[in-house]
């Protein structure tokens, strides 16, 4: 669950499935989790589009919608509930196969996300905050699997250090 409002989303809540009790709205697991996110514009368009769509939804289902009023569920059930993360996951499997591109999971989205932060050479400390984690270590994880200009031109200078008479040469 998250507010979105004028190019940006906070998060709130997020759907568990809890053993004996089925789909709850569980508190996010840091503060930071819940700052918030700056979107792009095509991603606010879709987001005001799918609410757009959920109205109709509302309207199609009559009575039979049944959302608590303090959800606001942006991505529900065609009946207004709660969708459950794995279903979420099956959707996106769907979604991928429909349009043709590689399969990749959720989570590897996410990761991809965040190496192509790290290709743009976004500052680790801002790609932090937009992948919500908890330690910059986690995001430098990410960081150390691009390999960038920087470090191409430090392996070089290393190189060229290495082979420097006066230091010593790497050639027999």
């Amino acid at each position: 669950m998250a507010r979105f409002e004028a190019g940006h989303s906070t998060p709130i809540k997020q759907v568990q499935r809890v053993k004996g009790v089925g789909l709850v709205l569980k508190d996010l697991k840091t503060e930071s989790s819940q700052a918030v996110l700056p979107l792009p514009e095509f991603c606010a368009r879709v987001l005001e589009e799918r609410r757009e769509l959920q109205e109709l939804e509302r309207k199609i289902a009559g009575e039979h919608w049944s959302q608590e009023p303090d959800h606001d569920l942006i991505f529900s059930s065609e009946h207004g509930g709660m969708i459950d993360p794995v279903g979420f996951s099956r959707t996106f499997d769907r979604l991928v196969k429909r349009v043709g591109v590689r399969r990749i999971t959720v989570r590897l989205a996410r990761h991809t996300c965040g190496t192509l932060l790290a290709f743009l050479k976004v500052h680790p400390k801002v790609a932090q905050a937009i992948l919500r984690h908890s330690q910059i270590s986690m995001t430098m994880d990410v960081y150390t699997h691009v390999v960038g200009d920087s470090e191409r031109e430090a392996v070089g200078m290393l190189a060229e250090l290495l082979e420097d008479p006066l230091i010593g040469s790497c050639q027999p």
